[in-house]
């Protein structure tokens, strides 16, 4: 589980820092398990915590924001965007 996680959080950091504007990115997600029919794990993206250095600027901002939100099919609300130091 702990693989596929930081799995996860690289290719996407890698993703996000190809955007224009972006700049170095950090990335965290918080996911949950599930147990399918056949008792199968899946990994779920329950939330995202992203450090930017772009994040100053409202428009990329909201770019990553609707990435993520395609990406892993979540509400806005569960994506946190923030200035990296």
């Amino acid at each position: 589980m702990v693989e596929i996680q930081s799995t996860l959080e690289l290719k996407l950091q890698d993703i996000l820092e190809s955007m224009e504007g972006s700049g170095k990115v950090k990335v965290m997600l918080m996911t949950g398990e599930q147990q399918g029919i056949y008792q199968s794990e899946e990994t779920e993206v329950k939330g995202v915590l992203i450090a930017a250095e772009g994040a100053a600027d409202p428009v990329v901002v909201q770019k990553i924001q609707q990435a993520v939100m395609a990406l892993f099919q979540i509400e806005a609300h569960k994506i946190k965007i923030i200035k990296m130091k």
